[in-house]
């Protein structure tokens, strides 16, 4: 059994950093995945990638990962620089504004 363990990123479809704080485990598929020639579906038999753990800190997940005998990697979560804009989101609704207002 292998498994990654890593800090997920943002998602494209929001700003906000909800569901990042977390290490998750997350175990690797060890056969590929089939087409079922009946209804055309994709499956597998492999259950392991459907399972994923959720940890406070990275050296939780590793020493579960030690104690149940898992083969993992470490993937380690690029830092992202923050967009501090002076005025903030108000600034785009301000009255005494400059300058044409775009959207």
């Amino acid at each position: 059994m292998r498994a990654r363990i890593y800090k997920p990123a943002k998602t494209a479809m929001s700003s906000g950093t909800a569901k990042t704080r977390e290490w998750v485990l997350e175990f690797v598929a060890e056969t590929p995945k089939e087409v079922d020639p009946l209804t055309g579906w994709t499956g597998s038999t492999d259950t392991q990638p459907q399972v994923k753990l959720a940890f406070e800190s990275r050296k939780e997940a590793e020493g579960y990962a030690r104690d149940h005998g898992i083969d993992y990697v470490v993937m380690r979560p690029q830092g992202r620089r923050p967009n501090i804009r002076a005025g903030g989101y108000g600034e785009n609704f301000a009255t005494n504004r400059r300058g044409a207002w775009t959207h």
